[in-house]
């Protein structure tokens, strides 16, 4: 069984659109918990199958739990086959990458039972191909990703606080906010600013220093976006940001009272609210 966790963006910067077609970006990202979880196991007859009781999940080529399945098989030339049973608990579509996270588990988990043994820096390597995320997923924790998302520095994880989640009953599409993106009318955080507060363990300078270049893309097409932020800080948060391209809103929490009194006021107006943990440390070296 692995573990597949969801993650939010502290900060997220996207600099210029390079040749390739892909954006230059600047992420500092966390793990927290809320998690999906996957079960593998063996096949004889050399297929993968995936299989999930969300209908959420397609079970081909579209999901990115087959890929990375199908590229570890490739890639090592493995005869066996894979069962990928997985649990979803994450929000789909949500900005929080747990189509990512899921196929870094993957990677971990076929890397264990097709007896592999490559490292994590390969597995992170390979999942750069599958998807922007996935690189930062197959280790978790807190870390700076930079380029179009493959290339990680490891962070010191924030101080423990509350996270509370809420999507709107809306699916973003990546691809559409980046479309829609102007680097020179953007608002860019300050990931450097932030990287300092995370070295130092500063809560009130994390809060201070969240920020989301997609943010403006995803709540001119979304207005909800904007109306979640706005109930949360009434609410008492102590910061709150949209995860990845959207929709899903988070807010940090230092009190555990603040955390259950922004949830209940969410409840009616969002179906997906959860209040977990931040994880922030590296589960898996």
């Amino acid at each position: 069984m692995e573990k597949a966790p969801a993650k939010i963006n502290l900060s997220l910067d996207v600099l210029y659109k390079r040749e390739d077609g892909f954006h230059e970006v600047e992420m500092v990202m966390t793990t927290v918990d809320l998690a999906d979880r996957i079960e593998l196991s063996t096949l004889s007859s050399g297929i993968i199958r995936v299989e999930s009781e969300s209908r959420f999940v397609p079970n081909d080529e579209r999901n990115l739990a087959y890929r990375a399945a199908k590229l570890m098989k490739d890639h090592y030339k493995i005869k066996e086959g894979v069962r990928i049973f997985i649990e979803k608990n994450i929000p789909v579509a949500a900005g929080l990458a747990g189509g990512s996270s899921d196929a870094a588990a993957v990677l971990r988990g076929v890397n264990e039972i097709w007896g592999i043994g490559a490292s994590l820096d390969e597995l992170a390597e390979l999942g750069a191909k599958i998807g922007s995320d996935v690189s930062f997923c197959v280790y978790g924790g807190t870390a700076l990703a930079k380029g179009r998302g493959e290339q990680i520095l490891e962070l010191p994880s924030p101080p423990p606080c509350w996270v509370v989640l809420a999507k709107p009953t809306i699916g973003v599409s990546t691809q559409t906010i980046y479309q829609g993106f102007n680097p020179k009318t953007a608002s860019h955080p300050d990931t450097v600013g932030m990287i300092n507060a995370l070295r130092r363990g500063d809560f009130d300078a994390i809060c201070g220093h969240v920020g989301n270049a997609l943010e403006g893309v995803t709540m001119k097409l979304h207005p909800e976006v904007n109306q979640i932020k706005e109930q949360m800080r009434q609410a008492g948060a102590d910061a709150v940001l949209m995860s990845g391209s959207g929709p899903t809103v988070f807010a940090l929490v230092g009190q555990d009272a603040r955390a259950q009194r922004i949830y209940n006021s969410l409840k009616g107006f969002c179906t997906e609210v959860y209040v977990v943990r931040m994880l922030g440390n590296r589960e898996m070296t």
